[in-house]
């Protein structure tokens, strides 16, 4: 299986994010997706912030973290975990959706070496939305080149005609065209060539199978996934970890039900 030094680069940039609610508070962090950026969680943490201190990350190449290049999840992750400790307190549960779902898992299976370094933050459960846990070997390959086509396209053509075509992935089946559109015209104001690196840097190809080691971790983590979301519902039940399915929602739940997933966030942590 593929694994990853559990040593932090030094690296002196944090990235971007978006502050709110009370420091003394139980934290959240939220990491967002490909294409994303920390808004897109506004809704969700503007119903959780009177009860949480909830703490949007811009990934690399994202958001207010544009001029950050990503190099790689190892990279990516260090860039996390600075960021988090500069900003929260004491404990935290991370929430991340697709791309900041499988950096949150990441994160997770090697929590323990980075509380043996004396962070300040401690990781204490993760809360995942329609995250891959990662492809077996053999799948890898055809995966890479998969991204890799994706990736040269949106560093060499208009972004708005690679969002027209992205949102038509069966992934995205569930959204019907007004939807579809609207992600369009919100996600064009990307760079692409910030997006391409990102695509390449995590792409699943490059990420571990990490059922095991998060088993390994002992953390509490709960996946979510939407009913219309056949893939990874599919991919929640082969986890074997615990899971819920949001009803009339896709991929893409904090969007598409914003209500009904603040509250599954609140249900969840506070029966840990």
């Amino acid at each position: 299986m593929t694994s990853y030094s559990t040593e932090t680069p030094s690296i002196p940039e944090t990235l971007g994010c978006k502050a709110t609610g009370n420091r003394e508070k139980p934290a959240l962090v939220f990491l967002h997706g490909l294409l994303g950026c920390a808004d897109d969680w506004n809704e969700v943490i503007e119903t959780l912030s009177p009860d949480y201190y909830c703490l949007a990350i811009d990934l690399p190449g994202h958001g207010e973290s544009k001029h950050i290049p990503p190099i790689s999840f190892q990279h990516t992750r260090s860039l996390i975990l600075q960021t988090i400790e500069q900003q929260v307190q004491g404990a935290y549960w991370l929430v991340g959706y697709s791309l900041g779902a499988r950096l949150a898992m990441v994160i997770a299976a090697n929590h323990q070496s980075d509380e043996k370094r004396g962070k300040v933050a401690q990781l204490k459960g993760l809360l995942i939305e329609s995250g891959h846990t990662g492809l077996p070997e053999g799948e890898r390959e055809f995966r890479w080149q998969h991204d890799c086509q994706w990736a040269q396209r949106f560093a060499s053509e208009p972004i708005i005609d690679v969002l027209q075509d992205w949102y038509e992935q069966p992934v995205f089946s569930s959204l019907n065209h007004a939807q579809k559109q609207s992600f369009v015209a919100l996600r064009s104001d990307n760079l692409g060539v910030k997006v391409a690196s990102m695509l390449r840097a995590t792409s699943l190809s490059k990420q571990p199978e990490l059922t095991e080691p998060l088993r390994q971790c002992e953390l509490p983590l709960h996946y979510v996934c939407g009913q219309n979301d056949t893939k990874f519902s599919a991919v929640a039940a082969q986890s074997g970890f615990r899971f819920n399915i949001v009803p009339d929602a896709g991929h893409n739940i904090h969007a598409e039900q914003p209500r009904l997933f603040s509250q599954l966030i609140k249900k969840l942590i506070t029966t840990v």
